[in-house]
């Protein structure tokens, strides 16, 4: 639905070229016939950004185990069916070696499709939320790739498939040599003074960056409201492609208001911290850089239970209040709590990389 899907299949694409892999990525809702893919993602970031309690009611109803106990693979739908008899037609055009599902709504359709014996190839699903939902389940998918061990577990007591942990697929310019082990970023002059002159801060002024993601969602002008009266950091937020927020926050005069950027990157590797609310794509490229995160009002449903999930692993804090948002900010002056966060990020990186399973697959 959002960017950090795409992202996740073109890092992968970019790093299984070496290897002389052939990648054919395919948006799993353009197989839905008359667009109608295309309005369920304008619906879901309809409501997202408009009605965040309509998709909190939806994830609950069929993201989310309705009984108590272990995750369990939803029944099937109507939907999947359809996505994978299209995708039936496009294997059969280009019989491949391997699948790869990054987004549970492909997991689904390709897990049925191998099941009923419409796919040859391997099936393999690599999860993209901390918090594992349902809807990533199916039986049919051959092995699972997992952000974390915890995720690994679940899947594979849910579904009986192997499951592993996997290093997060972030472009290199995130993972730099000088931000490892526990590097402190502000130790990064060049990232320092680019993201000076993005916020128009001081030379000694605490820099946080806010992330509302590619669809610029979420209460992110009641985050800047937060950091910028408590008079010690200065927030800059990440408006992602929504010029309308973009706008709003500058009309407020709360913080700077940056557009969609391509040298993420760089402001990172100079900023204090992230205040991130989706626990997706964009706390990876922040594990990468060596930048603490501090998920604060995420939004519903699996940006929630990201938050809490990262939060149980050690990998960052989740604020509940403004109180609780400074204070955290306030904790990350302790250089001894920077490095042990940084140690836990660090294990994650160290998992074995997803181009190296999938090339496994494809023998």
């Amino acid at each position: 639905m959002g960017a950090g899907h795409d992202a996740v299949a073109g890092e992968l694409e970019r790093r299984l070229a070496p290897h002389g892999v052939e990648v054919s990525v395919v948006d799993v809702l353009d197989l839905v016939p008359l667009r109608l893919g295309h309005a369920l993602r304008r619906a879901y970031a309809g409501a997202i950004r408009s009605a965040p309690w309509l998709y909190a009611a939806i994830y609950r109803a069929f993201f989310v185990s309705r009984r108590p106990g272990p995750l369990r693979p939803p029944p099937p739908s109507p939907l999947t069916a359809l996505i994978a008899a299209r995708l039936q037609r496009r294997v059969r055009e280009l019989p491949p070696d391997a699948v790869v599902s990054t987004f549970h709504v492909a997991a689904q359709a390709a897990g049925r499709l191998r099941r009923a014996g419409g796919l040859d190839a391997p099936s393999l699903v690599l999860v993209t939320d901390f918090a594992v939902h349902r809807m990533w389940l199916h039986p049919g998918n051959d092995r699972y790739l997992c952000p974390d061990k915890a995720a690994a577990r679940a899947v594979t007591a849910a579904t009986g498939r192997p499951a592993t942990m996997c290093a997060p697929l972030v472009p290199p310019e995130f993972r730099r040599p000088g931000v490892r082990n526990g590097r402190d970023v502000r130790d990064l002059p060049e990232g320092r003074e680019r993201l000076r002159k993005a916020s128009g801060a001081g030379p000694d002024e605490p820099v946080v960056l806010i992330s509302a993601g590619a669809w610029g969602v979420g209460r992110v002008v009641e985050a800047a409201g937060v950091l910028s009266a408590s008079g010690r950091y200065r927030p800059v937020v990440l408006c992602g492609r929504n010029g309308h927020l973009r706008r709003r926050i500058l009309g407020t005069g709360l913080a700077p208001a940056l557009g969609w950027r391509d040298d993420v990157a760089e402001l990172m590797a100079g900023a204090y911290a992230l205040v991130d609310n989706a626990a997706g794509m964009t706390c990876r490229e922040a594990f990468a850089c060596g930048l603490p995160v501090i998920s604060y009002r995420p939004i519903p449903g699996h940006g929630r239970d990201g938050a809490l999930a990262m939060a149980r692993g050690g990998l960052s804090v989740y604020a509940h209040s403004p109180a609780e948002l400074v204070e955290a900010l306030d904790r990350l002056e302790d250089g001894a709590l920077r490095r042990t966060r940084a140690a836990r990020v660090d294990a994650l990186f160290s998992a074995e990389s997803a181009e190296r399973t999938v090339c496994a697959a494809l023998g």
